[in-house]
């Protein structure tokens, strides 16, 4: 990191607070950002949720994914220009999931507009992205979602507004897709963002205005087990938005939440007892003129290395560019700087 850029972010945040701006905790670093995408492409509030997919062979060609939840998915290169806009439907939410198995990966989405899980492929080989159907959930305004991958079964986590959590089976290939409801659970209040652990059997969920919890999903009947509370000495604040995960070997690495109103991310580590490890924002980059990231919504954590970014990358959507609710994108923030200030130990990734 160069001590440089990151006191001219600092002396920027400073000349910028004001009595309303949220405090800075003793553990919470200033992280600056290293690239920003092309905005998403609609007035007010319209990004939200991004999610990295890996080229199998040439890692500069990788891609991000993007939602415009007024609009569709955007798809954006590693260098933040967009290659692809695909206009289905007010998508919220995107995750993805890669097998070397079979020559496309899957991606899904929570689609407001039609209440479906909406399924893209992505070509392995060229990177493509297509729509390839939706999923009726059956419930009005399915609101988050994310992924995993058991073998050779994939799977979406489904969130809703009134704290349902719905586990769906997903089948897609460019010949069929096909969805079947297999387990539900229930928090009190409005919950969003979500991520798999699958190494562990994890399932974590921010409820927004409670706190950061977790499922053992496989289980016949899995219980809520709070990890986090709102209020509590680690920072976590509402709305607790996006969920994600570095993801180590052996079930290491760090477990990461977005305390939206306080434009900050708290860091856990990723097995139990999930103990608070500091916390980061994203400030301004002066030298690359990017602004900073401010009440982020969803997120996205790739472990592995990419070009310019050994220990992989964060990716946040940003409220505003720079001011609130206009040209909304994302943010990525290199992994290596967060891990070396918060002193994180240096794990091999998954």
């Amino acid at each position: 990191m160069r001590s440089h850029t990151v006191l001219a972010s600092i002396s920027a945040l400073l000349v910028s607070a004001c009595a309303s701006a949220p405090p800075v905790l003793a553990d919470q670093r200033l992280i600056p950002a290293a690239m920003e995408t092309d905005p998403a492409g609609a007035r007010g509030d319209a990004a939200d949720d991004p999610a990295l997919w890996l080229h199998p062979d040439d890692a500069s060609k990788s891609l991000i994914l993007g939602t415009n939840k007024r609009e569709g998915l955007v798809v954006y290169n590693l260098n933040g220009k967009e290659v692809q806009r695909l206009p289905i439907g007010l998508i919220n939410n995107v995750d993805l999931r890669q097998s070397a198995d079979r020559p496309y990966d899957v991606a899904v989405a929570s689609n407001d507009q039609v209440h479906a899980i909406s399924i893209f492929l992505i070509d392995r080989a060229t990177g493509e992205v297509s729509h390839r159907g939706d999923i009726p959930t059956n419930r009005t305004e399915p609101y988050g979602i994310c992924s995993a991958r058991e073998g050779n079964h994939d799977y979406a986590g489904v969130t809703y507004k009134d704290g349902t959590v719905e586990i769906w089976a997903v089948s897609a290939s460019p010949l069929e897709f096909a969805g079947q409801l297999v387990k539900t659970m229930k928090l009190g209040t409005q919950i969003e963002g979500c991520v798999f652990d699958e190494t562990q059997g994890l399932l974590f969920v921010g409820e927004e205005n409670r706190g950061l919890w977790k499922f053992a999903y496989h289980d016949e009947a899995p219980a809520a087990v709070l990890i986090d509370e709102i209020g509590s000495a680690t920072g976590l604040v509402a709305d607790v938005e996006g969920v994600t995960l570095w993801r180590g070997k052996e079930g290491k690495g760090w477990l990461v939440a977005s305390a939206q109103s306080a434009n900050r991310f708290i860091v856990y580590d990723r097995q139990a007892p999930h103990a608070h490890r500091g916390s980061f924002s994203i400030v301004a980059n002066p030298e690359l003129g990017i602004d900073e990231v401010t009440h982020t919504d969803g997120l996205d954590i790739f472990s592995g290395a990419l070009p310019g970014w050994p220990r992989g990358i964060v990716i946040v959507q940003d409220d505003g560019n720079p001011q609130s609710g206009v040209d909304q994108n994302f943010k990525v923030a290199s992994w290596a700087e967060i891990e070396a200030a918060l002193n994180l130990p240096q794990y091999e990734a998954e």
